[in-house]
């Protein structure tokens, strides 16, 4: 967030006591502890600025300072090499330290603050010669709109290379006579003033002579116009350039014809390529994102869901700019979360929320009062379902007609009926699933709240869809990502004022995940992608996706608001494969790229290839978890891992600790369960075959007594939804694409009740594709990074190239 960036000339400057230091820093950014001293020091030479000029001069003593007190931080670097850091060596900065040292000579000269731009006496042939005093000249500037005169800094001068080369782009010519740069055609004037006038002040510090200024007084620069009006629920928006009385006619042909300037009654306006730039973005934006032509004047419908992402881009655009005072509240309240009115709850249900459980009710109360939605994606365990039967208690704290409905996967709806009869018990819950369902839309109102499964909701569509839902709350949203599943189009035939999400992986494949979400939950708000999109084309898209969604995303972790839970130790443990495990392995490699070259010979469609290598890698896969999984004469003796979780399992039942044990493998499983039978450990099981009685049955059966010390679950049947912080031991005996899902795993014992440090085991067969799978996770983390926090980042889709690399040495 800071960068420092010293002029070539340093050795010959120090000796004069006048350094030219260019300084970049983002205000926006929160600075590192390290750099608080330079800063301080930074501000104390700009006079106390609060933001400091693009360009400061200090003496030797000053940068001797400043560099003493940023020690081995990267902050500096050379103006002609801006972005390469220049190398600490010790606590020395090499190519400069050597030119400040104390017992030289020293200036006693106050920190020197960047000159305010002013006018030169009233003479075009004004130019200001150097003085021993100040040795560097600046950039001057004289003229009209029918010439200029540019005369360069000094040689000395840390600009004097990139004003040199400004003119020579631009047409300009060099007079012997005078050293000066002439341009001497008005039209090639009036455009190089539109598009480098605001540089020639901030980034040049050029200084405009008095004959200059009194000869452009009449120039003026278009600005950006905003309107907004309510148009019932939604708004309309105009946009457009401001540029006097100038006809919209003619700010078209200019801008069609990249004329940087247009006339009315004596007045020139100068049509900033930046200005238009970010008109023509917004514009596009606004329309849906294809490539339009920038239009002088163009009127958007704004829905209210699109408010805070188009708020974001009118402050940007016209900073002074007040919208109605309806608008202003919506957008706000987004932004300042702390803003939000409390939701209106019983003051005992009120007392067990947490204060960020609280905030997070308070959001999806705002969001319902205005008839939109969100996703709810606080990390596991951070107790989603609480804050979703908070505003269920809200909504339905008065009787109402409306019922609202939750939908959530068969295996939770037994989970939902026990949370919503403890947190708000005097709620009228339905549990509309098996044999148990509502015979006619009408016997709906009789029920605050109805609980369904995805399946049975898919099924029952014509009964849910004749009612006029209060709220919709679809959990483990994730169900749901794929637009075109019977689980999306039952939920999009829903009438309802208010739509949630609750998922901690809103994206699981790709950022697509959100497009797919958001279709349903704010419908029309996100337009579907045109098919042929350019690389250029679908980053634009993803990035105003991604812009879109986020004030419909809330996202808390538990480092964040619940510091008071116990640590998380994450370890991995890498097992030697054994050599009968190892020849196995190395067998069925060989044999599957053999397979995939004869696939490729033959010319196999890219999906049938990618189903070979997916087939192939399960493989691998299972015979780092246990070679007996694909070859029925190996031994349990020959599965490294099992080796290690005997290990983990000896000394975790000796300590008193109680163990999660999952994996993708049921058949893998089946063989932990023959192991933990032959040494008498008694243990849970749990899988996705099962009903969702006996899930919760085993869970209860694990929560309740501590004398059942392993818990073994099938990743995808127990990586949600379950609350086992009994259990302070978390296995992975094999690891997943997806490190995310694994996380979710980790946390049904990290989560808000736990009192003990978890500790995660990861085991790992080295040398093999399972530690290619840890790579690929951490690329794939990359990918997203600047959507979400890297747990959820993680999730990108795996490409065929991805694959087939996993089956390489």
């Amino acid at each position: 967030m800071l960068r420092l960036l010293l002029p070539p000339n340093l050795p010959d400057a120090a000796i004069r006591d006048a350094i030219s230091i260019k300084v970049e820093l983002d205000l926006k950014a929160t600075p590192r502890p390290a750099l608080f001293a330079g800063l301080a020091i930074l501000q104390t030479l700009c006079g106390g600025a609060a933001t400091p000029p693009p360009f400061i001069q200090v003496s030797r003593e000053q940068l001797r300072q400043l560099v003493n007190s940023l020690p081995g931080q990267p902050v500096f670097g050379w103006l002609r090499e801006p972005d390469k850091n220049i190398l600490w060596i010790g606590p020395r900065l090499r190519g400069v330290s050597e030119f400040l040292a104390a017992d030289k000579p020293v200036s006693s000269a106050d920190p020197v603050r960047a000159p305010a731009r002013r006018a030169l006496p009233n003479s075009s042939s004004y130019h200001r010669g150097a003085s021993a005093d100040e040795p560097t000249t600046p950039m001057v500037v004289d003229g009209s709109e029918h010439f200029l005169a540019i005369s360069l800094p000094s040689r000395e001068h840390s600009g004097y290379a990139a004003a040199l080369e400004l003119v020579k782009t631009n047409s300009f010519t060099l007079e012997p006579a005078n050293r000066k740069w002439w341009l001497r055609d008005r039209h090639k004037v009036l455009n190089f003033l539109a598009t480098h006038r605001g540089a020639l002040e901030t980034e040049y510090f050029a200084e405009f002579t008095g004959n200059f200024e009194k000869n452009t007084a009449n120039f003026a620069k278009a600005e950006i116009s905003c309107e907004i009006t309510a148009a019932g629920a939604d708004y309309a928006l105009t946009l457009g350039l401001d540029a006097g009385k100038v006809a919209a006619d003619q700010l078209r042909n200019a801008v069609a014809t990249n004329r940087g300037y247009v006339e009315d009654n004596g007045k020139i306006y100068l049509l900033a390529p930046d200005t238009l730039e970010k008109l023509t973005r917004a514009q596009r934006i606004l329309a849906g994102g294809g490539a339009a032509p920038l239009s002088a004047r163009r009127t958007h419908q704004i829905s209210s869901a699109r408010i805070s992402e188009v708020d974001e881009l009118i402050t940007e655009l016209a900073p002074d700019f007040r919208p109605p005072a309806s608008w202003r509240r919506r957008a706000e309240a987004l932004k300042n979360l702390a803003k939000l009115e409390p939701a209106p709850l019983p003051d005992d249900f009120a007392a067990v929320l947490r204060p960020y459980q609280q905030l997070g009710v308070a959001w999806l109360w705002h969001l319902h009062r205005h008839r939109l939605g969100g996703i709810l994606a606080d990390e596991m365990g951070l107790g989603k379902t609480a804050q979703a039967i908070a505003l269920l208690s809200a909504i339905h704290l008065k009787p109402q007609a409306a019922p609202s409905l939750v939908i959530c996967p068969a295996s939770l709806v037994e989970n939902w009926r026990r949370e919503t009869a403890r947190f708000a018990p005097s709620l009228r819950v339905f549990i509309h699933h098996g044999a148990k369902r509502l015979a006619r839309t009408m016997d709906a109102t009789a029920h605050d709240i109805i609980i369904t499964s995805y399946g049975t909701a898919s099924r029952d569509r014509e009964l849910f869809a004749e009612l006029d839902l209060a709220c919709l709350i679809a959990d483990e949203a994730q169900h749901v990502k794929n637009r075109r599943s019977q689980n999306a189009k039952a939920l999009r035939s829903l009438r309802a004022h208010a739509r949630f999400f609750l998922t901690g992986t809103p994206l699981e494949n790709s950022i697509d995940d959100l497009r797919s979400l958001f279709e349903t939950l704010l419908p029309g708000m996100v337009e579907k992608l045109p098919t042929g999109l350019k690389a250029d084309e679908r980053s634009f898209q993803e990035e105003r996706l991604r812009i879109q969604t986020a004030p419909y995303i809330l996202r808390r972790t538990k480092l964040a608001v619940a510091p008071e839970l116990p640590e998380k130790i994450e370890q991995v443990i890498y097992c030697e494969p054994s050599a009968r495990q190892s020849a196995l392995y190395k067998e069925f490699q060989l044999a599957s790229e053999a397979q995939l070259d004869e696939l490729a010979g033959k010319g196999a469609s890219q999906n049938a290839v990618r189903m070979a290598t997916l087939t192939q890698l399960l493989r691998l896969r299972q015979i780092c978890c246990d070679p007996r999984l694909v070859a029925p004469t190996a031994t349990a003796d020959d599965s490294s891992k099992l080796e290690a979780f005997r290990e983990l399992l000896a000394e975790g039942i000796d300590d008193g600790h109680r163990m999660l044990v999952f994996s993708q493998f049921t058949s893998l499983l089946a063989h932990l369960r023959e192991e933990l039978e032959e040494q008498g450990i008694v243990h849970c099981y749990l899988d996705g075959s099962m009903s969702a009685k006996a899930r919760q049955a085993e869970v209860d059966r694990f929560n309740d007594s501590d004398d059942v010390p392993v818990f073994l679950i099938s990743l995808k049947a127990g990586g949600t939804g379950l609350n086992l912080t009994g259990a302070d031991t978390v296995v992975h005996f094999d690891p997943w694409w997806n490190p995310a899902v694994e996380a979710q795993a980790t946390d049904r014992a990290h989560r808000i009740g736990q009192t003990r440090v978890v500790t995660s085991y990861k085991l790992i067969c080295s040398g093999t594709v399972e530690e290619k799978v840890m790579a690929l996770q951490e690329t794939k983390r990359a990918l997203l990074a600047d959507v979400f926090e890297a747990s959820d980042a993680a999730n990108a889709k795996l490409e065929l190239s991805d694959l087939q690399a996993l089956l390489r040495d």
